[in-house]
């Protein structure tokens, strides 16, 4: 099992990515390969471990060189087609050679998209491939798919997105038979807009044919109920879904922290429950949970979030080999590829 991970990419790189690949390299069975400028990743290894060779960190972990970087503000079509030794291109080149098992970056999200359609390409079958983080819920965790890869969706591609959410979350996770829920503004089957009335219907009408457990539509509030594995909308209801998401477990956290902080009164009486507030903190953390899938595409790639810490390439690092090792994208290439093309 090799895992590639841009070194580059992302806000905090690549201090961030060797910090979290070290942590990550004594519980991963596989190799990790850092991608990026040999010299700029041994410079910042002396700098912050006082060692002149990653190797010297740990045996699981080596350097493949590249010479240039995709930035966040590069346009992505352009920079995946001229920047041919950047530490992306050169990941999702390594990738389809078969000289590594999952890619992982935390760089420019389009440009992310946009190479792994056209340099490892889309299975046979799939319409679109789609964003799939996994989000924290009551006492498990919820699929999110999309999240931003598709901003105009048909109703064929959240049918096919229910359909790769059930194959991963069986294959990675598992159930038996995930739960599927259709984001919309109430459940019953004639509310919402065109798309997700559409949408319930074919899904309705195609779950027992492709051995999807679709129940019906799901209200955001409910979202997180724990009786839901895998939550389906377009990627424009699904990114700003997620960001609210975000920014809302962001808002628990700080207010809950101020109030138990508040004065010496307060915080006295925090001391006692400190253990369930750090169970609670740790299953708040959406950092636990990894980075965001790219599932539709020939081999295994995951988002990391553009401003992911060493935490949280730690956690990445870790369910990216799961993800590898579980075998979902052959399940899918599989099952859609045998299966006859439905009617678009």
């Amino acid at each position: 099992m090799n895992i590639l991970v841009d070194a580059m990419g992302g806000d905090n790189a690549p201090d961030a990515v060797i910090k979290g690949a070290v942590k990550a390299a004594k519980e991963v069975e596989g190799t990790i390969t850092l991608i990026g400028h040999k010299d700029v990743i041994q410079k910042r290894v002396k700098e912050i471990f006082g060692k002149d060779s990653i190797t010297e960190l740990s045996d699981k972990i080596q350097i493949h060189h590249a010479t240039e970087q995709i930035e966040m503000e590069d346009i992505p079509t352009h920079a995946i087609k001229t920047k041919k030794d950047s530490s992306m291109v050169v990941g999702f080149k390594l990738l389809k050679e078969g000289q590594g098992d999952v890619f992982i970056s935390a760089g420019n999200s389009g440009a992310l998209l946009t190479g792994a359609t056209l340099l490892v390409g889309r299975i046979r079958g799939i319409d679109r491939p789609a964003i799939a983080p996994m989000l924290p819920a009551y006492k498990k965790g919820l699929l999110l798919m999309d999240a931003g890869a598709n901003t105009n969706c048909r109703p064929l591609n959240l049918l096919q997105f229910a359909q790769m959410a059930t194959f991963y979350l069986r294959n990675s996770y598992h159930i038996d038979k995930p739960v599927i829920g259709l984001l919309n503004i109430g459940t019953e089957e004639t509310k919402g807009n065109e798309l997700t009335k559409s949408s319930y219907q074919l899904l309705t009408e195609k779950a027992d044919e492709l051995g999807i457990n679709f129940v019906g539509n799901v209200e955001g509030r409910e979202a997180f109920s724990g009786q839901i594995d895998a939550l389906i909308t377009d990627g424009f209801t699904g990114n700003v879904f997620l960001k609210t998401v975000e920014g809302m477990g962001k808002l628990v956290k700080t207010s809950l922290m101020e109030s138990l902080t508040r004065n010496i009164w307060t915080k006295i009486c925090t001391v006692p429950t400190l253990p369930a507030i750090n169970k609670f903190k740790k299953t708040m953390d959406y950092r636990e949970y990894g980075g965001a899938l790219f599932l539709g595409v020939k081999k295994p790639v995951v988002k990391a979030h553009g401003s992911s810490d060493e935490f949280l390439f730690y956690f990445t690092i870790k369910q990216a080999e799961r993800f590898a090792k579980s075998g979902a994208v052959e399940t899918m290439k599989q099952e859609f590829e045998s299966k006859k093309e439905i009617e678009k």
